[in-house]
């Protein structure tokens, strides 16, 4: 008879409450987030986003869980930028050269040799160069969770070991379609060739271009190896990736679900850069053992002096990024 009153109570406070126009309790409902993946289930990226939303689930005892939809199921990247923008997906791993449409701060690390190394890209991002870049993108709709490891692109070509800014001078190097990165191969007095990257390739076999730039899981995986045995690592664009969240769905949480999100987002960014470190490994091995000649280049200051005028007009074009340059450019 007591519980018959108990329930009865219950069922009462609820119509009390509905009738006054107030929502029921919702703390012990369950949230499912979206995510948005460009990359194969099996990637580093991938199983770095399946740890997030495990950890995430398992911290907030199923209050919030998730689905990674992998292979861009969800619309290409500008498309997923505005879906988060929007709260239509949750969650995502971009790329920060595409977002800088968006975002402008992002445009900053797609500088040639900003970075002196990937390491230093670790430390800055995971402070004040982070932070400052996660605000601009939370001005956006953005929040930042975490930074991923894209690589660093590197040179490599069909002519010689690159040493020094002076070794691409002549060079016919395919580049992708960014002015910046024209701009960076035509300071060291090279011939920069904006062309797909399906035709890189045939290319570089007939003598089209004498060289490109990737990093090395792109160099071996496309066999570019073979018609470019000279790797030479200069680690010049070292643009990482941001797993973020909608600032949207972000808003709608609780402070402990979102100290959750955030910890579990750092935790995933250091799993994610341990497997692409280990992919890099295993591709540096391949192309050694199919004849490639790969040099460490010692002194990145001479190519990173002679990209004054790239840096002078990026700056030109956008003054209020001054002091986000100067802090990345200027940090040990």
């Amino acid at each position: 008879m007591k519980t018959v009153n108990i329930l009865r109570g219950f069922a009462l406070g609820g119509a009390l409450l509905a009738a006054a126009g107030l929502a029921l309790p919702t703390a012990l409902e369950a949230k499912e987030l979206r995510g948005w993946n460009i990359h194969v289930p099996d990637y580093p990226v991938s199983h770095g986003m399946e740890q997030f939303i495990a950890e995430v689930a398992e911290k907030t005892d199923g209050r919030l869980s998730g689905k990674v939809f992998h292979g861009g199921v969800l619309g290409s990247q500008p498309d997923a930028i505005e879906q988060v923008r929007l709260g239509a997906i949750d969650f995502a791993v971009f790329s920060l050269g595409p977002m800088g449409q968006a975002v402008p701060e992002t445009n900053v690390v797609s500088l040639p040799f900003i970075f002196k190394s990937i390491d230093q890209m670790y430390r800055l991002m995971d402070g004040a160069a982070g932070e400052a870049i996660g605000k601009g993108m939370e001005a956006k709709g953005i929040v930042a969770l975490g930074w991923y490891d894209a690589g660093a692109r590197s040179f490599y070509n069909s002519v010689k070991p690159i040493n020094k800014p002076e070794d691409v001078g002549g060079m016919k190097v395919r580049v992708m379609n960014n002015d910046l990165f024209v701009g960076m191969i035509e300071s060291m007095g090279g011939n920069a060739t904006p062309m797909a990257f399906a035709e890189v390739y045939q290319s570089l076999k007939t003598g089209v271009v004498d060289g490109a730039e990737n990093n090395p899981p792109s160099y071996e995986s496309t066999n570019h190896f073979e018609v470019a045995k000279y790797y030479s690592i200069s680690e010049h664009l070292i643009i990482p990736e941001c797993l973020c969240m909608s600032k949207k769905t972000w808003d709608g949480l609780s402070a402990e679900d979102q100290k959750v999100l955030k910890e579990a987002g750092h935790a995933s960014a250091l799993k994610q850069r341990e497997l692409w470190q280990a992919r890099e490994r295993k591709s540096m091995d391949a192309v050694v053992a199919g004849g490639t000649v790969v040099n460490q280049i010692a002194d990145k200051a001479p190519f990173q002096n002679a990209m004054g005028a790239v840096y002078d007009q990026f700056l030109e074009q956008n003054p209020d990024l001054t002091e986000l340059v100067n802090l990345i450019r200027n940090a040990d």
